[in-house]
């Protein structure tokens, strides 16, 4: 097992006919075995547990497990994105983003910016078709407009841009074309889930020190309250504006597991598909340098985000049992071959990509690129704002 190759290993693997690069990792709750977890909720406070096939290390005897989500593909993404701009913020590497600015618009609750690292949708996503660049709407200016022309035989605008939305995927479906706008599949996927889950409870409750008794009404006014008799029109309890008991409350809460399992993948015909031509022109040379660009950027996120460790949300922070190993899967029936990838190793493997692509024509967009908010983004926001303040209504309802 290596934790050192040559930048030709990775150009190699996507020129052959490997697979993938994969990469397995066990975790366990950073309490220790046996620790409960809590998985993410979905719709109706529920969690997302289903029945797998389990192997051995050997990957023989299967069993059949109940297991639980504990981290999605998409929230996998959004952790190395997330992970790349903290890195990009911190000077460690040099990445192309794209960012809209929202700072001095006197918001009720200060944004700051939102990059393509962060915005849902990539470099697609409405927060960036909603503003402006150099005053004219980002998609109908000369740089928004080279994102209508990307396509698979023509991956090189995304490439300059937003890399990242050919790593983790991407639709372009707020552009001009609508539904048919680009899309590009994940390339690399990564999960991370509870095997053998036996989903237990949990506890609420509140003492009030101040001992306010429900029958004490209180009527709601402009962010106060007043007290109110009984019979008052919209005289409520003092738990209504927080004030108050709680009584004990039991429901299904957290789970333990066996151990959690990350599984990442990255899949080479994914990359192989893209073509990057330089002005009408396509050359194998130019492809393969390009697609090692994406191997090496994958590589990077999921070191880095591994690096900034697995707090995945209040009560399930896992610790792994050993270091990020990859595999390359490049000939059936033999043994993958197995490396260490830190993420020194992996930016190192980055930079020298991206010299090399640039020596063939290939360049990443080098200066920052900023946006404004359009005046109808912003006036949505405040409005947003305004009514999150004055109601407990969850966001996006």
């Amino acid at each position: 097992m290596s934790s050192k190759f040559p930048l030709t290993y990775l150009a190699d693997a996507v020129n052959s006919s490997a697979a993938a690069f994969r990469c397995r990792v066990t975790l366990q709750p950073a309490g220790g075995v046996g620790d409960k977890v809590f998985p993410p909720t979905c719709a109706g406070a529920v969690y997302a547990i289903e029945q797998r096939q389990i192997f051995d290390v050997d990957g023989k005897n299967p069993q059949t497990k109940t297991c639980v989500v504990l981290d999605s593909v998409q929230a996998q993404a959004n952790r190395m994105e997330e992970a790349l701009q903290a890195a990009l913020d911190a000077g460690k590497i040099k990445v192309p983003v794209l960012s809209v600015d929202f700072t001095g618009l006197g918001l009720l609750d200060e944004v700051g910016r939102v990059t393509s690292l962060e915005a849902p949708h990539r470099v697609a996503d409405a927060i960036l078709r909603d503003s402006l660049h150099e005053g004219i709407a980002f998609r109908k200016s000369d740089l928004g407009k080279q994102l209508d022309a990307a396509s698979l035989q023509n991956a090189t605008p995304l490439y300059q841009l937003c890399p990242t939305a050919l790593v983790f995927g991407i639709w372009d479906s707020t552009g001009p074309k609508g539904g048919l706008g680009a899309k590009f599949q994940r390339a690399l996927t990564s999960e991370i889930i509870g095997v053998n889950a036996q989903v237990g409870k949990k506890t609420s409750s509140r003492i009030d020190p101040l001992g306010m008794r429900a029958a004490a009404k209180v009527i709601k006014k402009d962010g106060t309250y007043e007290l109110a008799s009984d019979k008052a029109p919209g005289a409520v309890s003092p738990s209504e504006v927080n004030h108050g008991n709680i009584p004990p409350d039991i429901s299904n809460g957290g789970a333990t597991i066996d151990y959690a399992d990350q599984i990442i993948v990255l899949s080479l015909p994914a990359l192989r598909r893209l073509r990057f031509p330089v002005d009408g022109k396509v050359t194998a040379e130019r492809d393969t340098a390009a697609r090692t660009v994406l191997v090496a950027l994958a590589l990077t996120s999921a070191a880095l985000a591994a690096e900034s460790g697995f707090d995945l949300r209040s009560r399930c922070l896992l610790w792994p049992t050993g270091p990020l190993t990859w595999e390359l899967l490049k000939t059936p029936g033999q043994e993958p071959e197995k490396h260490v990838i830190t993420s020194e190793v992996a930016i190192a493997l980055l930079n020298e990509a991206v010299g090399q692509a640039e020596k063939l024509g290939l360049k990443w967009h080098g200066d920052p690129i900023t946006l404004k908010p359009a005046p109808n983004l912003i006036a949505l926001l405040k409005r947003s704002q305004e009514i999150a303040a004055s109601t407990t209504e969850p966001s996006g309802t």
